[in-house]
């Protein structure tokens, strides 16, 4: 747990980085012709400053915020993470209020109940350094540094396991991001690499911890999202962990449900046969 929000004495919260988080930019290339070359979109291009006001401590403060309309989405991996060519948006979806302390995804930062706000005044606005926000953009690791701050934050204010499982989900894509974009002919490299990865594993199994309790105890829609894609998320997850008598019980409910729309059901059917071929394997090297 200690890695998931490790970094956190920057901000003046080192005392919260061994919480429980469950109670019980690419540059772009020439286009090598000659003449006056055409304009080139960097990642500030993208993105513009919204503003904002904390539901904490009443400031108001501008965020950088993605300009949705400008970027157009070139894929998503296997557990829905969403890619996109021009910036990252996963870098930008924590708001951060750098007068209080207060920092959440987006979809949640408004919303704040008088006993949340208590408890994140109490335990993490007393101590909190305030930030400055100058930079045009976020590096992975600044992005990431801020999804700490919201999950500790999610954890103050004892947020839905499904909140926090979203938060350690975005993260874990986020990390993905990272080493995606990072120099592969770095000496440091493959030990970066390795790192990443761990770090990114800790997060997805936070994550589907979170969102298996958040099954069992939230109502539908859960962060936006239904039940079939919980269930695709968790069993995708699961299956990464080798849990695959849980993947394979989601999967085949999403294969026989009469709601399951049919690109989810083709989404799930990819699944099943990498399952097949995992627990063959599996059962295979045990022999």
């Amino acid at each position: 747990m200690a890695d998931l929000l490790s970094g956190l004495g920057q901000f003046g919260l080192g005392n919260l980085e061994n919480m429980n988080l469950y109670e019980e930019p690419k540059k772009a290339e020439s286009n090598g012709e000659g003449g006056e070359a055409a304009p080139v979109m960097q990642e500030q291009d993208y993105l513009f400053d919204k503003s904002q006001n904390c539901p904490v401590c009443d400031a108001n403060f501008k965020a950088r915020t993605v300009k949705v309309g400008k970027v157009k989405l070139a894929g998503t991996d296997i557990d829905l993470r969403p890619k996109y060519d021009q910036v990252d948006l996963l870098k930008y979806d924590v708001i951060m209020c750098p007068h209080c302390g207060y920092a959440a995804l987006s979809r949640f930062f408004k919303f704040a109940t008088s006993t949340q706000v208590k408890n994140i005044r109490e335990k993490i606005s007393s101590s909190f350094k305030s930030q400055e926000d100058t930079n045009e953009i976020y590096t992975y690791d600044e992005a990431l540094e801020r999804y700490k701050l919201a999950l500790v934050n999610a954890i103050v204010k004892q947020a839905k396991p499904s909140e926090k499982a979203y938060i350690c989900l975005k993260a874990a894509w986020l990390l993905r991001g990272k080493l995606e974009h990072m120099d592969i002919s770095d000496p440091e490299y493959e030990n970066q690499k390795k790192a990443i990865e761990e770090e990114e594993n800790e997060f997805l199994h936070n994550a589907l911890e979170g969102f298996i309790s958040a099954r069992q105890t939230e109502s539908f829609p859960m962060c936006g999202m239904d039940e079939t894609t919980v269930d695709y998320l968790i069993a995708v997850t699961a299956m990464r962990f080798e849990q695959y008598d849980v993947s394979n019980r989601l999967i085949s409910g999403i294969l026989t449900s009469s709601t399951a729309n049919p690109r989810m059901k083709d989404k799930a059917r990819t699944i099943k046969e990498m399952l097949v071929k995992k627990v063959k394997e599996k059962n295979a090297a045990k022999k």
